[in-house]
């Protein structure tokens, strides 16, 4: 894949593949290689790609930036428009997403229907514009739960209750495609999914969503992003992502085909930003973003006054150097003319705000805002935000079913969440805190383990983390996010004084009565003398991490192989007998559906069908992807468990085998 190049929608590339012969279609692979590291020339926003003598690709998209018909991708060769230069090309491009694709549309019928709409809907069509404008510049990892609009049959949604609906005969057809591609893809591995069976996978996430399957679609276009990183072997894949993705496509096309009556399986389509009418938001804290991809910048986070999370986004390429400078650059937000130190410690009345679905503030024409005062962490509606113990926000967060929305389930993991620690020490190079709860000795908190937010060292994380770690005893206030993959971990953006305590953070009246993390670095001067610190148990050794002590990882182990490698290499326990012991040390350990599952996976694997002569038959596809499947959800319902139960109060579950493992 290739940076340079445009986004292309996934109907485009499947149809450019599909018009290829077989002979070009097995040279399809070898050729995207090799066009992605040709150089690119830009003439404005055309792109134009050199495949040979006579033979150049000219990409020229959309005002969206993304190429979304097939005359916007021309070869100038013989054989074009089926011509192997062409479909490498768009096979070489970024997969757009889903959101890009429903802006173009909404955008084109707004086009269309111009000369009706009034001053105002232009306005708003401005607004919202410039706010696209602003995500497209980087991803920012913020959320907000609360302002997705309520669902049907939600108490606050203001309408009765009504039965589910099952899904459309297109839809159930849709899924079938979707479930039958992604079987292609898990049976083959990612060595053997290459452009083909990708191509086969975008047609029928196209399929999908002009059936209104956008949950589905977007899983299917995850997995195609992943299958890409994994066979160029990019820095940022990580297995894990893909096997995740993969998991949500079966499951979702798998329900759907089956027409359950669960709308929550169709998903929605979301528009990158919309109207929000009047807010009137308080500062909480600022945070600093890097990107793999080189973008940097900051966005600050704000609460408004009935408890609704919001942030402010200002990324853009630059790297580090551009993430520190951000940090008081000025918020584009109306004519408030606050930087980001400022808005943090302060707050806005914005008039016509705009917002996206993950509560991202847009700025534009019709965006109006006026600098207000900022509220204490202790009081206002961040004051009901320490009342609750974590164990009780983790079991919220954390404790979603098998077949919920990863995208809503992973945002509202990522909400910020609020604290009241005291550090206990460091142990293994970690710091150590327990949480304080009113009525419980500090010695019976959950110990919890504190990273850093980002540990590069030209931010203030980790100088930070190095002044906490040598105060054992400091009481603190802690505004941070949950890390849903590791036992009892918090990242903390933002520290407060503890109120009530004299052994708590001292700091200046100008930082508003908290530090920001990534920006404020912590002195001496802001700490209370170490007499005054009162005494806290030594720790010897981390808290116990039931998730890394479990044999789940053998299960892990196969789930992830079945994807890297394909079938035949989840095949391989069955056929040596599982001289590993995966299945044994399960069985001792007590996860002993986690053991049927791993070996029935193998067995799966290697079975294969005879004729009446003997001779081996084709392998059942879907009896294959079910059982990896069943595998994939256990695993990732157990692994959460165990997160979990890191969470609560008392003795930690001790999930190590109660024997030596077989060798």
């Amino acid at each position: 894949m290739n940076a340079e190049l445009p986004p292309v929608a996934p109907d485009v590339v499947a149809a450019a593949v599909e018009s290829l012969t077989s002979r070009l279609r097995k040279k399809l692979d070898a050729a995207i290689e090799g066009y992605a590291a040709l150089p690119v020339g830009t003439e404005g926003a055309v792109r134009r790609v050199r495949c040979g003598e006579d033979a150049e690709v000219v990409l020229t998209p959309g005002p969206s930036g993304t190429v979304t018909d097939a005359g916007q991708a021309v070869c100038s060769c013989l054989l074009a428009p089926r011509c192997l230069h062409r479909a490498a090309v768009l096979g070489a491009c970024p997969v757009a997403d889903a959101e890009t694709l429903v802006e173009t549309e909404t955008g084109a019928a707004t086009a269309t229907n111009a000369d009706a709409a009034n001053a105002n809907a232009n306005a708003n069509a401005n607004a919202n514009a410039n706010a696209g404008n602003a995500v497209a510049e980087g991803a920012v990892p913020v959320s907000s739960e609360s302002v997705v609009p309520p669902a049907e049959g939600d108490p606050s949604s203001g309408r009765a209750e009504s039965e589910p609906s099952p899904p459309t005969e297109a839809q159930i057809a849709a899924a079938r495609g979707l479930w039958t591609a992604a079987a292609a893809v898990l049976g083959a591995g990612v060595p053997a999914a290459g452009a083909v069976p990708q191509a086969e996978l975008l047609r029928a996430a196209h399929t999908a969503r002009l059936a209104g399957l956008h949950r589905a679609e977007a899983a299917a276009l995850r997995v195609v992003r992943g299958l890409r990183g994994a066979r160029a072997r990019h820095d940022g894949h990580r297995l894990a992502d893909l096997v995740a993705a993969l998991s949500e496509l079966l499951l979702t096309s798998g329900l759907l085909a089956r027409a359950e009556p669960d709308g929550s399986l169709l998903g929605t389509a979301r528009r990158a930003y919309r109207p929000g009418g009047s807010l009137r938001v308080r500062g909480v804290c600022r945070e600093p973003v890097l990107s793999a991809t080189g973008y940097g910048g900051v966005v600050t986070h704000v609460v408004g006054d009935d408890g609704r999370w919001f942030s402010v986004a200002d990324v853009k390429p630059g790297g580090v150097a551009r993430a520190r400078g951000a940090g008081t650059a000025t918020v584009m937000i109306g004519s408030g003319g606050l930087d980001h130190a400022q808005l943090a410690r302060g707050g806005l009345l914005i008039a016509g705000a705009t917002l996206s679905p993950e509560g991202r503030l847009g700025a534009g024409k019709g965006v109006r805002a006026t600098p207000v005062a900022g509220l204490p962490w202790a009081s206002g509606p961040l004051g009901a935000l320490f009342a609750r113990p974590l164990e009780e926000i983790v079991a919220e967060r954390l404790g979603g079913a098998p077949g919920v929305d990863p995208e809503r389930a992973e945002q509202r993991a990522r909400e910020l969440v609020g604290c009241d620690l005291v550090v206990a020490g460091t142990a293994d190079g970690q710091l150590i805190a327990r949480e304080i709860r009113a009525g419980r000795p500090d010695d019976e908190g959950v110990l919890i383990r504190l990273a850093p937010a980002n540990g590069h060292p030209d931010l203030a994380h980790t100088a930070n983390f190095r002044q906490l770690a040598t105060r054992p005893g400091l009481r603190l206030r802690v505004i941070g996010r949950l890390e849903p993959e590791r036992a009892a971990t918090l990242r903390p953006l933002a520290v407060a004084p503890l109120p009530g305590t004299g052994a708590t953070l001292r700091l200046p009246a100008g930082w508003g009565g908290h530090a920001d993390l990534g920006y404020d670095r912590l002195e001496g001067a802001h700490f209370p003398p170490s007499e005054e610190l009162p005494a806290v148990t030594a720790l010897t050794e981390p808290p116990p991490d039931p998730l890394a002590e479990a044999p789940l990882w053998r299960l892990r182990r196969l789930v992830e192989v079945a994807v890297s490698g394909g079938r035949r290499a989840a095949a391989e326990p069955a056929r040596d007998g599982d001289r590993g012991g995966a299945g044994a040390a399960l069985r001792r350990a007590g996860f002993r559906t986690a053991a049927d599952l791993a070996t029935g996976l193998a067995a799966e694997a290697d079975r294969r069908s005879r004729d009446v002569f003997g001779r081996t038959g084709e392998a059942d596809p879907d009896a294959y992807a079910r059982a990896w499947l069943a595998a994939a959800v256990y695993l990732t319902g157990a692994e959460r468990a165990l997160i979990q139960a890191t969470w609560r109060p008392g003795p930690a579950i001790d999930a190590r085998p109660t024997a030596e493992p077989v060798r």
